[in-house]
């Protein structure tokens, strides 16, 4: 097939086009690299520069004949979607909205999106399902799940059969090092972890050491990259089989903990990452934990390798190598 992927320059989005492409697929890569970086391009994949908020330029690339759209182009940091609203509203909203129109022009009636747990909130119970309440605490989350409806009205008014794949926490590196960029200016764990550990960074803030868990750090559902990577393949193979859309959580159904993170890190990098534990961050619960049963039954797709040794081994290697340790 020719798969149609925005934001495939980035961290997720390159992992994605290395997953079809060693899938025999055809792929292009639409990035506007405000995020992305080139190095994570394939020579593989054709790669047009372009911004999902340039609706010409947009429907141009993708009238080339395409199969399906991968959707990875959407801003993703929390914190500052509470004070930058109006950005989030534009890109991910505006952007998204873009994208459909242009899929309707064009005539491509597959799409698969990168969703998010942010759409769920506070869990309500642990392990966290799709029948979970959605009631998002960050202006992040909201616009996810704002457009999980918008794909729901495009499939029932023009069509558009769509996979929304809300991730836990992505984590880790391709395990053969053809992903060379790192994020820039991380803000989840393990890339701080990561920073810490290569000189990068004085210490880690651990936000919260009081919490009602087994070490009284938060606990988290991390998933490998390769693996999240996967499942937007087989969920496309999904559609194509019933002609139906997907909602599906992928995580990796085990919980980790900073503390569990940390120590991993220190012992495989052989480095003491300084760490310094401070108040609790707002809206952050205890845990987080997936339910991945219907990614499970539906795709057949596992979590096989989001073991917390190989997401700590695989990021080390792509620092080591990008930092020359």
């Amino acid at each position: 097939m020719k798969i149609f992927v925005i934001g495939g320059a980035g961290y997720i989005g390159s992992h994605v086009v290395l997953e079809f492409l060693d899938g025999g697929h055809e792929v292009t890569v639409y990035d506007n690299l405000s995020s992305g970086a080139r190095v994570n391009l394939s020579p593989q994949a054709a790669f047009v520069e372009g911004d999902i908020l340039d609706p010409a330029a947009l429907t141009a690339a993708m009238g080339r004949g395409f199969d399906a759209v991968v959707h990875l182009a959407a801003f993703k940091a929390a914190g500052e979607s509470m004070v930058a609203p109006e950005k989030y509203s534009v890109n991910n909203i505006t952007g998204t909205i873009n994208i459909l129109n242009a899929m309707c022009s064009t005539g491509v009636r597959r799409i698969v999106f990168s969703s998010s747990a942010a759409v769920y909130g506070e869990p309500a119970y642990i392990p966290i399902d799709e029948d979970h309440p959605t009631n998002p605490e960050n202006y992040y989350g909201f616009t996810k799940l704002e457009i999980e409806r918008f794909l729901a009205w495009y499939d029932r008014l023009k069509g558009i059969r769509y996979a929304a794949l809300r991730y836990f926490n992505a984590a880790g590196y391709d395990g053969e090092g053809r992903v060379r960029g790192l994020e820039k200016n991380p803000a989840n764990l393990l890339p701080v972890i990561m920073e810490a550990a290569a000189g990068k960074r004085a210490e880690v803030l651990v936000f919260g050491n009081d919490y009602p868990t087994k070490d009284g750090t938060g606990v988290r559902d991390y998933v490998h990259v390769s693996d999240l990577a996967a499942a937007h393949v087989s969920s496309l193979a999904a559609i194509d089989a019933t002609d139906a859309s997907l909602v599906l959580n992928l995580g990796s159904e085990e919980g980790l903990s900073v503390t569990e993170i940390l120590e991993t890190a220190r012992r495989v990098t052989g480095r003491p990452i300084p760490s310094r534990a401070v108040g609790r961050r707002p809206g952050d619960p205890a845990k987080l934990v997936a339910s991945a049963e219907l990614a499970r039954g539906l795709l057949g797709w596992n979590a096989g390798r989001s073991g917390v040794g190989n997401l700590v081994e695989t990021s080390w290697n792509a620092y080591r190598r990008e930092f020359g340790l």
